[in-house]
């Protein structure tokens, strides 16, 4: 069985032959220059819309929209600074085809993204001025989002079509450690509706939808749930993930679950081995479980490889056949 075909067996709800990492090689992926960057290690980089995203070392280069710009002052005024895209012309088939043409599909599925208008709220007029656009012009924002939709929903459409994906990666970081940056009644009215726009047209290509979304967000599992959501990344542990095990078993994949931030540089090898251990076998039993434990720093520091070599180990030697073993 593939790496592929074992995940997909994990997605699909079933217990899986192995248990899976974070980190094996089995998503062919490229760089959609349409949507949202995730990453931006060479500088700059300026999207369809306009938006300059920048990123820093300390954060990995993960793609942030650059705090020096603001494209939108006022939401009221969006018609005058937010163009959509021209793609009048554009070649789709050659983009794609030359995207995915190195990718052995027997061995590899393809994932696709999309889907993040809280954050591309922000991206446009910052933190602070979405949230009170939120509260101060709700139609204004909805209206806005719609015309931004047309955009996602086009390219989407343009994916399947063109690439014919298994996988829609839904990316909409709205939770901060310790809450939400709003209710879910207000998810519910603002972004639901148009991630279930995104959502119903993956299930009719017979796709999988994960979600990732950092920070304390389990209010919003019930909604993910509606949408057909089966996985959730990197379901961190300020969240009650026992308890969502529990509940949801293997409705919803726990993708991570791993206390990174505590054991990112512990020095004592005995304590990470059995965290380790109780972490397995908190998340493994009766499946739904992606082994997603990681270690931060250098990695070219001694340290950081030999805390490396002990969640390797772990993982081959206790995780991965643990359905085999227990």
């Amino acid at each position: 069985m593939t790496p592929k075909e074992n995940y997909f067996r994990l997605l699909s709800g079933e217990i899986p032959e192995y248990i899976p990492t974070m980190f094996e090689d089995r998503a062919g992926r490229f760089n959609e220059e349409l949507l949202t960057p995730q990453a931006a290690p060479d500088g700059p980089v300026v999207t369809s819309w306009g938006v300059r995203y920048v990123g820093a070392p300390d954060m990995n280069f993960g793609a942030m929209p650059d705090p020096a710009q603001k494209l939108l002052p006022d939401i009221t005024k969006w018609r005058d600074y937010i163009k959509m895209p021209d793609l009048s012309g554009f070649d789709w088939e050659k983009y794609y085809t030359d995207k995915i043409k190195d990718i052995d599909r027997s061995q590899k599925y393809i994932a696709v993204g999309g889907g993040d208008y809280f954050l591309t709220l922000v991206s446009f007029m910052g933190f602070e001025d979405t949230l009170l656009a939120l509260y101060e012009e709700p139609e204004e924002v909805k209206a806005l989002l719609e015309y931004v939709s047309e955009f996602y929903l086009t390219v989407l459409k343009k994916q399947i079509y063109y690439i014919h994906p298994e996988v829609l990666g839904m990316m909409d970081d709205d939770s901060a450690a310790l809450a939400p940056f709003f209710s879910v009644d207000m998810y519910k009215e603002f972004f639901k509706p148009f991630h279930k726009l995104h959502t119903d047209i993956a299930h009719e290509n017979n796709m999988f939808v994960e979600r990732h979304d950092c920070g304390k967000c389990e209010a919003f599992i019930p909604d993910w749930l509606d949408l057909g959501i089966c996985s959730w990344n990197p379901a961190q542990t300020m969240n009650d993930l026992p308890g969502i095990k529990k509940k949801y078993g293997r409705k919803l994949a726990i993708v991570g679950g791993w206390d990174h931030i505590k054991y990112d540089n512990t020095c004592d090898v005995d304590e990470l081995r059995e965290a380790l251990y109780t972490y397995v076998d908190t998340f493994a039993p009766d499946g739904g479980f992606v082994f997603s434990a990681m270690i931060g720093g250098p990695p070219d520091d001694p340290e950081t490889k030999k805390r490396q070599d002990i969640v390797n180990e772990v993982y081959e030697h206790y995780a991965k056949d643990y359905y085999k073993t227990h």
